[in-house]
């Protein structure tokens, strides 16, 4: 099987948010399981901050900035040693080990935050570490990381191409459904990505995308991008249906949960680094999650990449092939929470099974109506051969 150039194999956080202490080896897919509130996002957001230290219009101030300054990154918890610190291991097939680590700090309130500490290892060997003797004779540099410098990170310059690879993706329905939303990992602006997309490069995916969702939605026969009148670009499905033509639905008639998994697949077909993937089974029927990582499964072995899932579905994680190794539980306690892995797949449901306030039943399986449509109205269209009939 082809596997990617890189992935995260180790991660280690000290005072990140509501973790004091965080050290857990990572496998090709990671499953963050825990009540909300737990910390999933916190602990995706370490490896967000990292890929923008080295984005364009980031850099180690701004990605601090983003996130409130110091004091609202530390963990409340932190008591004699309270500097941030985020430490990863970057592994590949057949090749040597990376890896990076960042500790800082702010001097005082409203001060810049400063870099306490900045270390590369390449198989063993030390690359950089800092504070050098140029850091202590001008303490101005330490606010900036070498990470995010062109003009000296020339040694490890491939860790600063792999971080730029990671991707976060939580889309939200309505950000879709209006092109004019900026934020790409919420989904504004998807359409218009889709659009602007090679006609070949497009047109595979969504057969792809078509093919995955087959196995949750039968029923589903086609996905295209399809422009209205007036040129404005949208996404469309049909679905099968007793009329010969069957029933055309744009995204404004797509429900919130089909409209998301959609986004989501698209964003795990484009590109090849770490998918950072906020609880995909958010609006979807319970039948269809426990299809999701079958489907994953099949993006893996298409495209090689590590794909990290929050969740606090049950049913995401029900299926007891799934390798205990890939889960980190997180447990909230009083003051930090805690992350280890499950000893059986009966630690998953319990500790989800825990968070429930009220017991409501699922609604009967259909195949014919599961969870595709947000309505159970239709728009007729006669197509033409070439697929790009008007709506009518």
């Amino acid at each position: 099987m082809k596997q990617p150039a890189r992935w995260f194999s180790h991660l280690y956080l000290e005072n990140w948010r509501n973790f004091t202490r965080v050290e857990a080896d990572l496998q090709r897919r990671v499953l963050l399981v825990g009540p909300s509130a737990s910390g999933k996002s916190n602990l995706l957001d370490a490896l967000r901050f990292l890929g923008e230290l080295v984005a364009p219009g980031g850099g180690f101030q701004e990605a601090v900035r983003r996130r409130g300054g110091v004091s609202r990154l530390r963990c409340l918890a932190a008591r004699q040693h309270s500097e941030v610190a985020i430490a990863v291991r970057i592994s590949g097939t057949d090749v040597p080990d990376w890896e990076y680590a960042l500790e800082f700090s702010s001097e005082n309130p409203g001060k810049k935050p400063v870099i306490c500490r900045e270390r590369v290892t390449f198989d063993g060997n030390e690359v950089v570490n800092r504070p050098d003797e140029r850091d202590l004779a001008d303490p101005e540099r330490l606010t900036q990381t070498y990470l995010e410098q062109g003009a000296v990170n020339r040694e490890f310059r491939e860790v600063a191409a792999f971080l730029s690879s990671v991707r976060y993706v939580h889309p939200i329905p309505q950000a879709i459904r209006e092109p004019w939303t900026p934020d790409g990992s919420h989904g504004g602006g998807f359409i218009a990505e889709v659009a602007a997309a090679a006609e070949n490069t497009r047109d595979s995916r969504l057969r792809r995308i078509l093919h995955m969702l087959r196995d949750a939605v039968p029923h589903l026969q086609r996905l295209e991008l399809w422009r209205d009148p007036r040129g404005t670009p949208h996404l469309r499905a049909r679905r099968g249906h007793w009329r010969p033509q069957g029933a055309w639905h744009t995204e404004d008639q797509l429900s919130d949960g089909t409209l998301r998994l959609i986004a989501i697949l698209w964003a795990a077909l484009d590109g090849s680094g770490p998918l950072l993937i906020e609880e995909p089974e958010l609006s979807l029927h319970p039948e269809v999650v426990r299809d999701l990582l079958p489907i994953f499964a099949r993006i893996q072995r298409r495209t090689s990449r590590q794909l990290f899932i929050t969740t606090h579905s049950p049913d995401l994680v029900e299926d007891e092939r799934i390798p205990l190794e890939e889960v980190l539980l997180l447990v909230p306690g009083e003051e930090e929470t805690s992350v280890r892995t499950p000893a059986a797949h009966g630690d998953m449901r319990a500790l989800l099974d825990g968070t429930l306030t009220e017991a409501v039943p699922p609604p009967a399986y259909d195949e014919n109506q599961l969870d595709l449509f947000g309505e159970d109205f239709c728009v007729e269209e006669e197509a033409p051969a070439g697929g790009n009939g008007s709506r009518v």
